[in-house]
């Protein structure tokens, strides 16, 4: 048969081969914000973005020529979808140090930490589960989840990070609303995402509480657990419930997000679900990045990289408190005071819409991302924006900073 193939070939209408689950997909609105805040002359606060003059490119350099020379016919080839077991020790024995009772088997090496969101929501959840977070909460898992056809019921979030006292209740509220409890409690207690708040060891404990006699599961995302400035660590959750908690945690925000690696400490009834999960998903990270990023943690690189990182984030937060105190009209707003992490968490007055009022900030040549973005229910955050102070440069958050406040100001007629 001759095919002519200069004939034009019919375009064919996608939308009756989608499947469902695309109708609840959503494009995030903070990789959308980050194209349009690629113009130079826009300081962005948008993103998590971790600053990039502080990458370890030495390191990274030296540690691929000496995968390649040393181990290259192994780390470019497949490998287990557990991950590489000397990295998986070495994490195991950071994680030690913090309380969590991890071991090799019960770790597995991630595409990243989103990727751990990804397969929690193909394990754990069907069409029509209820899921409980905060109110707000990380963009980045409302995206995964919806896919696989969550819900959400919605508990506070104050100074003091998740008010767990409405635990119980959204519980309740579940059951009567669809005759079955949820699926897990979703909590980011150490520099909240969005909110820059942190969950107090009381109220940890309370959570552990409240969630074992109710048998509810707990995702604890822990990627900013490292960049504390202020104040003792808190044992992280998973250390008063193991057996209920799955733990997730990345080295995106300490070495470098290019790696894309993540990791979940689980416990091992479900360890064999997540790996038959993720070799349906990718059979593996890619073993070259591991081998790379085990050589740099073995050379003992990483604590005091992370311990300089500490330093810089901890000066740029405070440079952002400083100039909105200055440039901010500070009787109508208030924003939280974040003890380490990327993000604070600003609430503006409620004649402002944070949404609409993004268009004008652009004009003044800066960018944040609106409050509402991190509402499951898109019920909230209207008045409220989230500011990243990692990414920038001092002078840059100065400066964005006092166009933020110019345009809140001419918002508010005072200018």
């Amino acid at each position: 048969m001759n095919l002519d193939l200069t004939r034009e070939v019919p375009k064919i209408d996608w939308g009756p081969y989608l499947a469902n689950r695309t109708e609840q997909m959503k494009s995030s609105t903070i990789r959308e914000l980050l194209k349009l805040t690629q113009q130079p002359d826009i300081i962005s606060f948008a993103g998590g973005l971790p600053a990039p003059e502080f990458f370890p490119l030495r390191e990274v350099e030296e540690a691929c020529r000496y995968v390649v020379q040393s181990e290259g016919t192994v780390a470019l080839q497949y490998s287990p979808t557990e991950g590489y077991r000397p990295l998986r020790e070495f994490l195991a024995r950071t994680m030690h140090k913090y309380g969590i009772p991890a071991v090799p088997e019960n770790v597995l090496l991630t595409s990243g930490s989103q990727q751990a969101l990804d397969l929690i929501g193909k394990i754990l959840i069907n069409e029509g589960d209820y899921v409980i977070t905060s109110r707000p909460t990380y963009l980045g898992a409302i995206q995964a989840w919806n896919s696989y056809g969550a819900r959400y019921h919605t508990v506070n979030l104050d100074d003091g990070g998740m008010v767990v006292d409405e635990i119980e209740h959204a519980y309740e509220k579940v059951l009567e609303d669809s005759k079955r409890p949820p699926k897990f409690i979703y909590v980011l207690p150490n520099f909240h995402n969005p909110a820059g708040t942190t969950l107090s060891l009381e109220r940890r404990k309370k959570l552990v509480e409240v969630t074992g006699r109710l048998n509810l599961p707990i995702i604890e995302d822990d990627p900013y657990g490292q960049l504390r400035f202020e104040g003792e660590d808190i044992p992280p959750i998973c250390t008063f419930a193991p057996e209920r908690t799955i733990y997730l945690s990345t080295f995106s925000k300490t070495l470098t997000p290019g790696l894309r690696l993540g990791w979940i400490v689980c416990p091992e009834a479900l360890m064999r679900r997540i790996v038959m999960a993720k070799q349906g998903a990718d059979l593996h990270t890619g073993t070259f990045v591991q081998y790379v990023a085990n050589d740099i943690c073995q050379r003992g690189f990483l604590r005091p990289h992370v311990e300089r990182l500490r330093q810089v984030y901890r000066e740029r937060r405070d440079i952002m408190l400083d100039a909105m105190e200055e440039f901010w009209p500070v009787e109508q707003c208030r924003w939280t005071h974040p003890l380490g992490g990327l993000f604070l968490w600003a609430q503006v007055p409620e004649v402002i819409n944070t949404t609409d009022f993004l268009q004008k900030a652009l004009v003044e040549k800066v960018a944040y991302v609106p409050g509402s973005s991190f509402y499951p229910n898109a019920d909230g955050g209207f008045d409220a924006m989230r500011l990243n102070f990692s990414f920038c440069p001092p002078e840059a958050i100065v400066e964005g900073t006092r166009r933020l406040g110019i345009a809140l100001k001419k918002e508010l007629g005072m200018v």
